[in-house]
């Protein structure tokens, strides 16, 4: 994940659009080879003096980013321990959430976690063993970032954590060759898209596929479905307000959007194509769900732009190609709501290699190598290279963000408290697509919600 690769914070106005549209990254070979040196870039030392020496020593990261989003992020960090000598060693655990968390109340931290939301990382914060950014870090988060993001990785007033990557959540996967061959056409409201749906399934088939399960972090992809719903039938206005929980998680509005989702999650006709039933959902990962348009038994897959890493090797994505991506339709064309998510980088720990690693990874130097071996990434960075976007999916997320029409808000979960976001929501939602009511799932997000 980059799972949710991410997620956060409160309403990111239309500045912090700008900023991500100027960011988005570009189509490489990060996951086209097991070994993880074959496409690293050549290093430049002469951008890395800066560091110094650190030959002998360590950096550990911990991230939630596993297999084969990984790759690309040690193929980022290649250049710099080549130029410093310094040693990173990288951990992606699908239970990050939870295993941060107990690591750091024991004193046992990374030295870096890579935060996909505001809320979680608020939490370590409060176990008092997160270590305040470097000047040369907010720096640089001044000189490339807007304030917006800044703030997101901002706790009572102090700056721990540069933002990372981000990724565009509101896409729905397809076969352009299945829609060429059938006559279909990208719908344009969230109408038409049930009317499409409605004409695959009347074909036999079952139009749409998805997939939840992601170890302790099982049922996230449902709150991005919810989000996306919530932003359609209700606006930003009401989204914002649900996300301050200035309105309860279980509203009308917040039922509706659920109920919204479960228009096509919890519609036997509908899932799991390729897959099973609609509980399938909840055993399917979802680096897999997508899959079976490859093969014919699926149609239609919502999710995030950062799964064109989780395509075979050889599938090209592109809107002539084996799959592609078209935007999840608001509820009607005049509205165009955009949801995205993010990460942070926060340290644990202020020793001079660690300050020099976590400060490399504020820069426009590391945003435009992780570009370069990068394939759905996107980053806030405006120092990235704009000429860099080759990737058809990432031209597609620069065509939405610069949409005058599109309304972007930030993953909503990720910018609610840690006891809701990361967990009841998830949980809940897993239970919900095991047959609990919509109802009961939002009542039991709200009694979770701190008082």
């Amino acid at each position: 994940m980059s799972l949710r690769a991410t997620r956060t914070r409160t309403a990111v106005a239309s500045a912090g659009v700008l900023g991500l549209t100027l960011a988005l990254a570009a189509c490489g070979g990060g996951s086209d080879s097991d070994d993880t040196s074959a496409n690293a870039p050549k290093a430049d030392c002469s951008q890395f003096t800066q560091y110094g020496d650190l030959k002998g020593k360590t950096v550990t990261v911990f991230t939630g980013i596993v297999t084969p989003e990984d790759k690309a992020y040690t193929d980022s960090y290649k250049p710099f321990e080549e130029c410093t000598g310094v040693t990173i060693k990288y951990e992606g655990d699908k239970s990050f959430e939870t295993q941060v968390l107990v690591r750091a109340k024991a004193g046992n931290a990374p030295d870096i976690a890579i935060v996909p939301q505001p809320g979680l990382l608020a939490q370590l914060v409060a176990t008092g063993n997160a270590k305040e950014a470097p000047a040369e870090v907010a720096a640089n988060v001044d000189k490339f970032w807007g304030k917006d993001w800044k703030a997101y990785g901002t706790v009572d007033g102090k700056f721990y954590a540069a933002p990372s990557g981000a990724s565009i959540k509101s896409l729905v996967w397809y076969s352009p060759k299945e829609f060429k061959d059938n006559g279909y056409q990208v719908p344009k409201t969230l109408e038409e898209l049930y009317a499409l749906s409605d004409k695959i399934a009347a074909s036999g088939k079952k139009p749409w596929c998805a997939g939840i399960s992601s170890g302790e972090a099982t049922g996230w992809p449902i709150t991005d479905w919810m989000e996306d719903m919530m932003l359609r039938l209700n606006g930003p206005e009401t989204y914002d307000k649900w996300v301050k929980h200035e309105i309860p998680f279980n509203s009308p509005e917040s039922a509706a959007a659920l109920d919204e989702a479960g228009k096509i999650l919890k519609n036997s006709k509908y899932v799991n194509g390729g897959l099973g039933d609609v509980k399938s959902i909840a055993t399917t990962t979802f680096q897999d769900a997508g899959l079976p348009i490859l093969d014919g038994t699926c149609s239609l897959h919502r999710q995030a732009s950062f799964y064109a890493a989780n395509w075979p090797k050889n599938t090209k994505v592109a809107e002539d190609g084996d799959v592609f991506a078209f935007y999840l339709p608001g509820k009607d064309t005049s509205s165009k709501p955009l949801l995205g998510g993010g990460e942070f980088n926060l340290a644990f720990s202020d020793r001079p290699e660690v300050k020099a690693f976590q400060t490399y990874l504020s820069t426009d130097t590391w945003a435009n190598i992780k570009v370069s071996v990068s394939q759905g990434w996107v980053s806030a960075n405006k120092g990235v290279d704009a000429s860099k976007l080759t990737s058809p999916v990432d031209k597609l997320a620069a065509e939405l963000l610069q949409d005058p029409n599109a309304v972007f808000r930030f993953d909503g979960s990720d910018m609610m408290p840690g006891a809701v976001g990361s967990n009841a929501f998830w949980k809940q939602s897993t239970s919900w697509i095991t047959g609990q009511s919509t109802q009961q799932t939002v009542d039991n997000i709200e009694a979770a919600w701190p008082k």
